[in-house]
């Protein structure tokens, strides 16, 4: 990797993409166990995806999958708004659609970056 901070943001999007793309029951252990809400995981992605313009393919993001995060961006941006909250749930983490597609999208990311997808789910720290 030559740009240092690139690093750190592909570190970020796997992290993020990590999240997203778990079990929901992982979700869920990991929402409740930092004490976070379920909108954490799309902030979180929304936070790395807004770096990966500056990650190239030296630093482990292909091009390839810039659509696929883009898609997984606008699932989450779908179901923003008042009229969504109970997509927001811990449930609809299993039974909303939308979870699914983001899940098998950021799967399907993971699988195409080098390394291991497969990854413990990571650890934040939340200031309160």
């Amino acid at each position: 990797m030559r740009n240092p901070g690139a690093a750190f943001g592909r570190r970020l999007l796997v992290e993020s993409l990590t999240v997203v793309a778990a079990d929901p029951s992982a979700q869920c252990a990991w929402i409740d166990g930092h004490g976070v809400v379920t909108d954490e995981i799309a902030l979180d992605f929304d936070h790395a995806f807004r770096m990966v313009g500056g990650l190239t393919e030296d630093d482990g993001v292909s091009p390839a999958v810039l659509p696929d995060l883009r898609a997984i961006d606008a699932v989450f941006a779908g179901m923003s708004g008042a009229g969504n909250t109970d997509r927001w749930s811990m449930d609809a983490l299993e039974t909303d659609p939308g979870w699914g597609e983001a899940r098998d999208l950021a799967r399907r990311v993971l699988a195409d970056m080098p390394g291991e997808w497969r990854l413990p789910m990571p650890e934040i720290c939340v200031i309160r």
